[in-house]
């Protein structure tokens, strides 16, 4: 008897720079639960990086090797995913082109987070069509595998709505061709940076999956903690403690992570003794990643390999869509 076809999940990463905790426990760890349930597709959202990184585009293509040896490092299996680069596979390119006939330009402006990266990310000239334009790039990504699912957070939930609208719009000019893609909410820990504020490089505040025990002691070192909490002897609030949170996520013993709330709130422990406790469960419960990445980063040829592999199965499927595409809308098929 053969397998029941699994339902497909897509998502991606752009390979900006190297991943850190705020990816492994906001997205990394819950790819790795999906792909022992789920026909999992997850590619290096080069394209996508191009749409803000555009004038230091030099540095996105030694991004990728290091952005999958995280991924690798995380628990992802090349043996149960699909790991692919987006520009190895022409026809998100080409879905993209055609979709773009079709999307009203009133939905892209309306995309809030044009308007939120606009605002914020003044340094960058962001007024450019590839960036007006990515939801549409997105909706590409998504639909050339007629994905089921979809991973995201609550705050990305419009996103993923816009791609439902144009497989919508498709289907009902041409021809039922996509599936409406669902959202599999995804359950996360958000992890505050080292300054407290949201863990991300464009602040430079993060712990890296790449980083060594020593690196981790010293970005642990200079951590906030309680702003509230000057002296040692004044009491402190572990609730906005970005150490605290790690205890939480890291120290196996749930009783003592309680006793180190308690002594703060009543000065009981310093800071410095707290955040020495912490990082020392930090790197070991980071270890298996640390030993998985660099296995892979050691292995000659093994992550170009993976992706290779990973980019011939996903031209497979997305070639198929493709022609399907066509035939709806009326263009000549691949010979």
């Amino acid at each position: 008897m053969t397998e029941p076809q699994r339902e497909r999940v897509l998502s991606g990463t752009r390979p900006t720079g190297r991943l850190h905790l705020g990816h492994l426990h906001g997205a990394l760890l819950n790819w790795v639960s999906l792909q022992q349930q789920y026909d999992c597709f997850f590619f290096v959202a080069d394209w996508h990086a191009l749409t803000s990184e555009y004038e230091t585009s030099g540095v996105i293509a030694a991004n990728v090797r290091e952005l999958v040896a995280d991924w690798l490092g995380a628990g992802l299996d090349p043996e149960r995913a699909t790991l692919f680069v987006q520009s190895k596979v022409k026809e998100h390119a080409e879905l993209f082109l055609i979709l773009g006939m079709i999307t009203p330009l009133g939905w892209l402006e309306r995309n809030p987070t044009y308007k939120e990266m606009q605002e914020n990310l003044t340094a960058k000239d962001l007024s450019t069509f590839g960036f007006l334009g990515y939801p549409v790039l997105q909706a590409s990504d998504i639909l050339a595998y007629r994905a089921h699912h979809v991973p995201v957070g609550v705050d990305q939930l419009p996103h993923l709505e816009i791609t439902r609208e144009i497989a919508r719009r498709f289907n009902f000019l041409f021809r039922n061709t996509f599936p409406e893609p669902q959202a599999l909410l995804t359950k996360s820990s958000k992890v505050a940076g080292t300054d407290g504020r949201k863990m991300s490089k464009s602040y430079g505040n993060t712990l890296d999956l790449a980083d060594t025990p020593d690196t981790l002691r010293a970005k642990v070192k200079t951590m906030f903690t309680d702003p509230q909490r000057k002296r040692r002897n004044d009491p402190g609030d572990p609730e906005v403690c970005p150490v605290y949170q790690l205890h939480r996520l890291y120290h196996p013993d749930a009783e003592r992570v309680a006793e180190i709330g308690a002594d703060c709130r009543a000065a009981k422990i310093g800071c410095v003794d707290c955040k020495k406790e912490m990082v020392e469960h930090l790197i070991t419960g980071t270890e298996a990643v640390r030993e998985r990445r660099a296995a892979a980063l050691a292995r000659p040829g093994y992550i170009e390999d993976v992706l290779d592999h990973g980019n011939l199965r996903a031209r497979a499927i997305a070639s198929h869509t493709l022609d399907a595409v066509r035939a709806a809308v009326g263009l000549p098929t691949e010979p």
